[in-house]
């Protein structure tokens, strides 16, 4: 039902406006008229008048024709070609699976954007030129048969390498999905992951304009395409940081949904229309809205209709019905949706339902296409969204156009590999269909000749990822002295040494402009807030304001060319912007060294998926994991206390992770960081925890340094040797544990005679990886001698039982016990955090030095050497309630 103000009650006063509308149009253009919409906007909300809560326009193309950019290739031959990366798509896949049944991938996504990508690829995307850096493109995953089959025809993949697709594992195949880590010289990102690449590309975005306001990579007119799903759009992450691009006024970034107006398993908005709920996020975001909905078929219809109908109509139709028509075909079209109104029935009349089913989408209109990217490319001021209506599964007939289950289908029958040929001109005979045979033409045929010159025209090959090393010198460690200093009885936490080594590579006259610190919003937690005023936070505005701590030392400074990227209570956003200058060295050939701080606990656990991504991309950088730790970070609480991050970082193969106790520990961590990350190429990335915990920290032990650096890199070394007791326990700490562990050994001593060698364990992680090598190696080489782990090596000597204790769960201590060939217990934080003091805390989680005495006396009693009744009475002497509830299970 009509609501009253949506009817017309005075048509001749509404002629009258239109009329007067269409004069000021003519004659002055539209930025006149424009002017005048939001003057009557203004008036009408002076006046209190209701208006839309989001502005959408008609459900009609934004460029109306007469602004159209014709296109100026050659149709048919890109339409030639765009037929045969169709084929060799589909076929890929359909043979992939008829060699291995249900090795999967996807026919219906690409199907539906093959139009979208090939007007890209002929005259919008650029490849690397020279020193200039390319664009960047984020192909969306589901899509990634079509960008192989244009790479096949490109002469840059070979019809074995097609034939493994979704077989990588003897080196030779093709990933499923844009996978870096598995195709280094080709995919620029991973993308599969839903909602990452359109948050990726958003800050990548971002970070382009921040590098050239520094003057690091000249900008340019290079762009950022983004390729997603209307499905996709459901993902928090990828609608999330909008705002940003907008705010941001990020000319350069240019999103393209295809909206085919499915999902995986049906309708993405089958009530709704997801294009107008689109355009209403993101023209409220500040971004320029380009709608692709009609091809250019409808054209004629709408120009022929004098009733106004035809557009009613499109306005009326819902998303469910569209894919309603699709799939019925013409006569149900004709029926269902010109048949509401006597007058478009009259429209269509000299129309068979052939030409019907045919009207186009405009996601599938290469004139509409290149209309709508001519102009987004031309667009200043603003980020940039095209909305593209396309059909999933196009071209796959009766087997999947516009199916619910299109997007699961992996191959075809012989009549609908026939219907495909036919529909396509594919020049394969009818006997060898059932093959599904690759077609390429000769290298010399006009099709290949064009295909060659487009991409020369735009600078190169895309997909391409630029692997060239441009090495960064690391400093020597003595720039780190005082780090490797005592602090004596000064009191500092890992957190502001951390900082003090970052000051010193900032400092540095090589590498420091290529620092950047990257901080969500709590760079005062951190103790970073004398960087504000000597580094300045980047914004693209400036400072159009005067802070009102302006007179102070460390006063909140805006500057364009500000060096901080702190990026709001966003921990997505800013892992985003890490990934982006980590990834700096590929996308701009400019290596930059990002350190992204955080809160421990809501680094791995909030952003594990981008993270994931991160070493997929073949990131380089240090995240830093700071006010960590179950029981150091005191008085905040469950959702706060970190004691499981290092077990997250260990799921990513080349992230090393690190819990260094001493400002010299770090010191020797992050130079490492830096000399095999940036100096030496090397694809990883360091997680780091530091704590807010004040202490006294100890100078580099004097001696073999070079012994202790390497110690400290691999995993863990010998802090302290005990002396020469008959009763000897080894204990293993990390973090500000090792402290604890320290005071257990005094107490071992002081009231058991039992001599401690003590450990600090600065990777349990990296102790496990070098472990679990060492047993890979003797598992295959049965016949050579065995390999040891560093860590069973550096016990060698070192008599006695094992205790570990960290501020993590257990399973991450007990990661070593396969390598440890003595009796071991290992001490640990498990169950949610809670608000206490420190020493409450530790007592509640057993991590405490009193814990660790009765470890050991409780190992000795074990292995016999001393009586259990010693255990007994420690227990009472150390105050330990040996009934207290279980911390797992408080």
């Amino acid at each position: 039902m009509q609501k009253e103000t949506e009817i017309d009650i005075d048509q001749i006063e509404t002629d009258e406006w239109m009329s007067a509308f269409a004069d000021t149009y003519r004659t002055h253009g539209p930025e006149r008229a424009a002017f005048l919409l939001r003057a009557l906007q203004q008036k009408a909300v002076d006046d209190g008048v209701a208006l839309p809560a989001a502005v959408t326009t008609p459900y009609r193309n934004t460029i109306p024709v007469s602004r159209e950019i014709k296109m100026p290739g050659d149709l048919f031959m890109e339409r030639r070609i765009r037929s045969l990366i169709r084929w060799n798509a589909m076929a890929m896949v359909a043979r992939a699976n008829k060699a291995s049944e249900g090795i999967g991938g996807h026919i219906a996504s690409f199907s539906s954007a093959a139009t979208l990508y090939d007007v890209g690829f002929n005259y919008f995307f650029r490849g690397q030129e020279g020193d200039q850096p390319g664009d960047l493109v984020f192909f969306q995953g589901h899509s990634a048969p079509g960008m192989y089959a244009r790479s096949f025809l490109e002469g840059r993949l070979s019809e074995d390498q097609l034939n493994n697709f979704r077989r990588e594992v003897d080196g030779n195949g093709l990933s499923s999905y844009p996978h870096p880590w598995l195709m280094p010289d080709y995919w620029q990102f991973p993308t599969v992951s839903m909602g990452l690449g359109p948050i990726q590309a958003i800050y990548q975005a971002h970070v382009m304009r921040y590098l050239s306001a520094r003057d690091m990579v000249a900008r340019g007119d290079r762009k950022v395409w983004a390729f997603l799903g209307d499905g996709e759009t459901d993902e928090p992450e990828s609608l999330g940081a909008i705002a940003l691009a907008g705010r941001e006024n990020l000319e350069n970034l240019i999103f393209v949904v295809n909206c085919n107006l499915q999902r995986l398993d049906g309708p993405v908005r089958g009530n709704g229309k997801i294009i107008q709920e689109l355009e209403g996020v993101f023209r409220g975001a500040g971004w320029n809205v380009i709608k692709v909905i009609w091809g250019r078929h409808w054209d004629a219809l709408l120009e022929k209709d004098k009733t106004g109908l035809l557009a009613k109509r499109m306005d009326e139709v819902c998303d469910g019905e569209l894919q309603n028509y699709k799939f019925n075909g013409g006569a149900y079209t004709r029926e269902h949706f010109f048949g509401k109104y006597p007058e478009l029935l009259e429209l269509v009349a000299d129309m068979t339902d052939e030409q019907i089913m045919y009207l186009n989408r405009g996601g599938h209109d290469p004139y509409k296409v290149y209309a709508a990217y001519a102009e987004a490319v031309a667009h200043k001021g603003q980020p940039t969204v095209i909305l593209a209506q396309t059909v999933k599964g196009y071209g796959l007939g009766a087997s999947g156009e516009a199916a619910n289950d299109t997007h699961s289908i992996k191959k075809l029958d012989i009549e609908s590999l026939r219907s495909f040929r036919d529909r396509f001109g594919i020049p394969v005979a009818d006997d060898q269909l059932e093959s599904l045979p690759f077609y390429k033409p000769p290298a010399d045929s006009p099709e290949m000749a064009y295909l060659r010159r487009r991409r020369e025209a735009l600078g190169g090959p895309l997909p391409a990822r630029n692997n060239t090393l441009q090495p960064l010198p690391a400093p020597p460690l003595e720039a780190f002295a005082k780090q490797l200093e005592s602090s004596g009885e000064r009191e500092i936490s890992t957190t502001m040494a951390f900082v003090r080594v970052l000051a010193n590579l900032i400092k540095d006259k090589q590498i420091g402009p290529r620092v950047v610190p990257i901080v969500p919003d709590e760079a005062r937690t951190f103790g970073m807030e004398g960087m504000f005023r000597q580094l300045g936070i980047y914004s693209s505005a400036g400072q159009q304001y005067v802070p009102h701590d302006r007179d102070q030392i460390m006063y909140y400074k805006e500057d364009k060319k500000g060096v901080i990227l702190e990026e709001g209570i966003n921990e997505a956003g800013a892992m985003s912007a890490w990934i982006a200058l980590a990834t700096a060295y590929s996308t701009s050939s400019c290596p930059m060294i990002p350190f992204y701080i955080f809160y421990s606990m809501f680094g791995f656990q909030r952003i594990g998926d981008l993270a994931w991504a991160a070493g997929d991309s073949q990131a380089r950088g240090f995240l830093i994991g700071a006010t960590a730790g179950r029981t150091t970070l005191n008085g905040e609480g469950l959702q706060h206390q970190d004691g499981h991050s290092h077990l997250l970082a260990n799921t990513i193969p080349n992230c090393r992770s690190y819990d260094p106790a001493y400002s010299y520990e770090l010191a020797v961590i992050v130079r490492d960081g830096v000399e095999r990350m940036f100096e030496n190429g090397e694809n990883c990335f360091y997680y780091i925890t530091t704590m807010n915990e004040n202490y006294a920290h100890p100078a580099l032990p004097e001696g073999d340094r070079d012994a202790v650096a390497e110690g400290i890199i691999r995993g863990g070394y010998l802090f302290e040797k005990g002396g020469n007791g008959k009763l000897r326990v080894q204990l293993m700490g990390s973090g500000t544990i090792l402290n604890e562990v320290r005071e257990a050994a005094k107490i071992l001593k002081r009231d058991y005679q039992v001599s401690a060698d003590i450990w600090s364990l600065t990777s349990v992680n990296q102790l496990t990886r070098d472990g679990q090598a060492a047993a890979r190696w003797n598992l295959l080489h049965p016949g050579e001698p065995a390999k040891r782990s560093y860590l069973a090596e550096q016990l060698d000597g070192h008599d006695g039982p094992v205790v570990i204790a960290t501020d993590y769960m257990k399973n991450h201590g007990e990661q070593l016990r396969a390598f440890i060939d003595r009796p071991l217990h290992v001490l640990g934080t498990d169950g949610y955090g809670r608000s206490d003091s420190r020493e409450a805390l530790r007592s509640f989680f057993e991590v405490d030095r009193r814990y660790i005495v009765v470890a050991a006396l409780r190992q000795l009693a074990d292995s016999g050497e001393i009586d259990m009744a010693v255990v007994v009475k420690a227990l009472k002497k150390l105050a330990i309630d040996a009934d207290k509830i279980d911390p797992l299970q408080a």
